[in-house]
């Protein structure tokens, strides 16, 4: 009785616990990534707050500071980042053929692109939704007043089919203006020659701060669409999708627990079993996915919590002033939620 008792206790796990775990074998894109010695990232040719080149070369906003944390997950260093610029119809091509390992370029997870286009779509990074964007001039205040306007849209994206459905769904007669990327479309936005731009609130948001009289132009209350926007990989190796995807969760779960840029090497002291885990002082949560102990915590020491990230980025202090709205954690009214690392 007492050794069957002894069996049962092991296998709820109310027995210490076993010797640590070996690193596990590397799979094919980790042992590519580790081959390199860089992590091959696919960016957005500009989309402020979520992923621009400034003047001096330095790529930065929500999106980048994912890559990054994954970089410094894997890699022990943030900055083994090659950037490679992608358009709307060339981001998904490029990740399908291997050119990049990972796409963290505000794309949103969409039933197509998960399982017709063999992508994995990891963990939301933003939840997002369709807007418009237009002059104050106009006098246009709701959506529903566009009809028979000529509409500036990116080829390839969401907000193209968004766009298509809520004309016929609502009986809304428009012109579209459709243009390879997101840069082409806001300049001609800009440049006067449609009525209003249609794309992600936040990229319509950042997009807002460029123009030359950003408080001539009103975002519309209407959103016409979800765009939970998250990183995606190829389908066919698990180990990189929890890698990527548990590296977004550590993020979220970092900014829950109150560990912070500045204050994580402090909490490799905690005594909190869950801050424990994450930073890997405790269990073998990093080397059960080839990684060292430390992935998050040198993910977190890289580039912050999720709430930092998200702060400098596109909060309510930088350019794009946005709300944490969805995107708060699920405690504080939001939907970020990231599973327990147990």
């Amino acid at each position: 009785m007492r050794n069957a008792a002894l069996a049962l206790a092991a296998s709820f796990g109310l027995l210490s616990a076993a010797p640590a775990l070996a690193q596990v074998a590397a799979g094919p894109t980790l042992s590519a990534v580790r081959a390199k010695g860089m992590l091959d990232c696919g960016a957005h040719p500009g989309s402020p707050g979520l992923g621009m080149m400034d003047s001096r070369g330095v790529y930065s906003g929500l999106d980048a500071d994912t890559c990054r944390a994954i970089a410094a997950a894997v890699l022990g260093d943030a900055q083994k980042v090659r950037w490679t610029i992608l358009t709307s119809t060339t981001r998904l091509p490029a990740l399908q053929s291997g050119q990049i390992d990972v796409l963290s370029r505000s794309t949103t997870w969409t039933h197509g692109r998960d399982t017709a286009n063999g992508l994995n779509f990891t963990a939301v990074n933003f939840y997002d939704g369709q807007g418009f964007l237009v002059r104050r001039s106009t006098g246009v205040t709701r959506a529903a007043e566009l009809g028979n306007a000529t509409i500036c849209v990116t080829a390839g994206s969401t907000s193209e089919l968004n766009l298509a459905d809520w004309s016929r769904t609502n009986n809304i007669p428009i012109h579209p203006l459709v243009f390879e990327n997101n840069t082409e479309t806001h300049l001609a936005y800009g440049n006067g020659r449609c009525d209003a731009f249609t794309t992600d609130i936040s990229q319509l948001t950042g997009v807002r701060t460029t123009l030359q009289q950003p408080q001539e132009h009103i975002i519309l209350p209407d959103v016409i669409s979800k765009e939970p926007l998250a990183p995606a990989v190829r389908h066919g190796d698990d180990q990189w999708f929890d890698i990527v995807r548990w590296t977004v969760f550590a993020l979220i779960e970092a900014e829950e627990l109150g560990v912070t840029q500045a204050n994580a090497e402090a909490m490799l002291q905690s005594e909190n079993p869950s801050i424990r885990r994450l930073l890997g002082v405790a269990g073998d949560h990093g080397p059960v996915m080839g990684l060292d102990r430390r992935w998050a915590y040198n993910a977190i020491r890289a580039v912050g919590n999720y709430g930092e990230i998200y702060e400098r980025n596109v909060g309510p202090n930088s350019p794009s002033q946005l709300p944490r709205g969805l995107n708060a954690l699920w405690n504080k009214g939001g939907l970020m939620y990231a599973p327990p690392i147990r």
